[in-house]
């Protein structure tokens, strides 16, 4: 039976963890309440790891904008940029050229959107460990469906993103 205002609907239940704030670390310190920090002591496959290097690590965002959203973290629980030593900068900046090259080889992403959202004010929803974004984009991959429906589809699994692009790494 169709919805009483003639829509359809798309269901995405999934999203309405991440809405609510489930799971949501409660405070920023360090340890086992910080996902960033407790990715690393985590399996790669479980944690969904793409790659490690020194002093930082590329994880694929569990609530992603669009399919092989990723994000790059140190390894060192720290929130701000300024904090961070030259050989965090420098590994960051080679781990975001190196998660273009991949993204671009995987999936032949046509753009990005890099950035971070330094404090929660600024929109960091884990304000407490900084992380990096990097959003892979395409020609037309915002059509109606956000706009309209706030839904965002996704067409690839995280499991299927992730072996991909650590493969490709």
């Amino acid at each position: 039976m169709p919805a009483a205002d003639a829509w359809d609907r798309l269901w995405n239940p999934h999203r309405m963890a991440y809405l609510k704030g489930e799971n949501k670390p409660t405070h920023t310190g360090e340890g086992d309440d910080c996902p960033f920090c407790r990715a690393p002591g985590m399996d790669d496959a479980d944690s969904l790891v793409i790659a490690r290097g020194e002093h930082v690590y590329a994880v694929l965002n569990l609530y992603p904008y669009n399919t092989g959203h990723l994000m790059v973290c140190p390894f060192r629980h720290v929130a701000d940029f300024t904090d961070l030593s030259a050989l965090e900068v420098s590994e960051l900046g080679e781990f975001t050229a190196r998660a273009m090259t991949t993204l671009r080889s995987v999936s032949g992403a046509q753009g990005f959107n890099i950035g971070i959202n330094q404090g929660s004010i600024a929109g960091a929803g884990i304000a407490g460990h900084l992380h990096q974004h990097i959003v892979p984009r395409w020609g037309g991959d915002t059509n109606f469906m956000p706009v309209v429906s706030g839904t965002k589809t996704m067409p690839q699994l995280l499991v299927e993103t992730r072996k991909l692009l650590a493969a490709s790494w």
